[in-house]
């Protein structure tokens, strides 16, 4: 096989995956597109192992999230992208095993962070609900209540 036919091959088999549709062994998942083993998700293109995600892409062994992109082993993030192991972010990139952090970049292993700062937990959440209303993330798309839910869980522990 010469460089010139392994291009060619190449090429067909990624624009084959690229323009298929289906999805494969997924359950109750609406107007998805090319997701495999995914349950309840909806609107999403290229999820495996998903879990009642909406309008997202590339995520794989994530659930609740919405809006994000190329999320790893993630759960209740929004508008986030490129994030491993995190829960509850919001319009976060490349952030690895953090948890409640709102418009952060780069952090990993921290909690309860704003823009790259530290907040204690109730100021965190009076600051993120504000911004969350700002920003038009309110109730409607699933944002807010993933939040608010935590909070009442986490302080009980």
């Amino acid at each position: 096989m010469t460089r010139a036919e392994f291009e060619a091959e190449l090429r067909k088999l990624i624009q084959t995956f690229e323009t298929g549709t289906g999805n494969e062994r997924c359950v109750a998942c609406v107007s998805c597109e090319r997701c495999v083993d995914c349950t309840f998700c909806r609107g999403s293109k290229a999820l495996q192992r998903c879990h009642y995600c909406v309008d997202s892409q590339r995520c794989s062994d994530s659930t609740h999230c919405r809006g994000c992109r190329d999320l790893i082993a993630c759960s209740h993030c929004v508008a986030s992208e490129r994030c491993t192991q995190s829960s509850y972010l919001v319009r976060s990139v490349d952030c690895t095993g953090c948890t409640y952090c709102f418009g952060c970049v780069g952090l990993v292993r921290k909690d309860f962070h704003i823009l790259n700062q530290p907040y204690d937990r109730g100021t965190y959440f009076k600051l993120t609900a504000k911004l969350m209303r700002e920003l038009g993330l309110s109730a409607g798309n699933g944002a807010e209540p993933a939040a608010a839910a935590a909070a009442p869980r986490a302080a009980q522990r």
